[in-house]
């Protein structure tokens, strides 16, 4: 598709100590809102046009995975570094699908595959719920968790907005239990579909976005088109 973007986002994952898959997923969905709501996206910001074009033709993320050197070189690039327990994940302002920049396009995509050494803990207020039934990479579902992300946050109203500001932007990633996942799809809160590039079939719902506002005052998104990713 002629002009299309994508979101480039790395994960640090250095061979003595890889991220657990349930950090790089919530750092992955931080790494979204956290771009989202910074100055350089909105109003007159340096990456606004950018985030804005990438907005209207489709929301497709791209993860690949860098340790060492190659994490080095990706710090010195336009971005932001979020942390989120064992995990680090740099996003980058969009990028022509096929002219990224050399230390990015030079970044493996596949193999990204992590574990969780233990059950994560209790969800917080905003929580992302993965379909139960779907097998995805972590490279995926790391993707789909910032879809799910950007969802919530369009369809956030200013103050709950800055609450959630307040929090942190803090985001539970959990996968829902298969008994509740059909409730959770016609709820009417924002759900992910993926437009099938990779993994899993087009159409699919892969994440439900869940927030007390959102089950309020019912989602409404502030953009439309289909969720592309990798």
């Amino acid at each position: 598709m002629t002009g299309q973007k994508v979101l480039p986002l790395v994960v640090r994952i250095e061979r003595a100590a890889p991220p657990e898959r349930t950090d790089a997923l919530e750092a992955a969905a931080l790494a979204v809102l956290t771009l989202l709501d910074d100055p350089r996206a909105r109003g007159e910001g340096e990456w606004t046009q950018a985030v804005r074009s990438w907005e209207e033709i489709g929301i497709r993320k791209v993860v690949r995975r860098a340790r060492g050197a190659e994490w080095r070189r990706v710090l010195d690039l336009p971005g932001i570094t979020v942390t989120s327990g064992t995990a680090e994940v740099r996003v980058h302002p969009p990028v022509p699908l096929d002219d990224w920049p050399k230390d990015l396009s030079r970044l493996q995509v596949s193999g990204t595959e992590l574990t969780d050494p233990a059950p994560p803990g209790p969800a917080g207020e905003v929580t992302l719920w993965i379909n139960p039934e779907l097998e995805m990479s972590a490279g995926k579902a790391m993707a789909q968790a910032g879809h799910a992300a950007q969802l919530a946050w369009w369809g956030s109203d200013g103050p709950a907005r800055q609450a959630w500001r307040e929090r942190g932007l803090t985001v539970s990633v959990r996968t829902a239990d298969p008994a509740g996942w059909a409730a959770l799809t016609a709820s009417g809160l924002p759900v992910v579909r993926d437009a099938g590039f990779t993994e899993i079939e087009p159409g699919s719902c892969t994440v439900v976005a869940d927030a007390p506002w959102l089950r309020q005052g019912g989602f409404r998104p502030a953009a439309s088109g289909p969720l592309r990713s990798s």
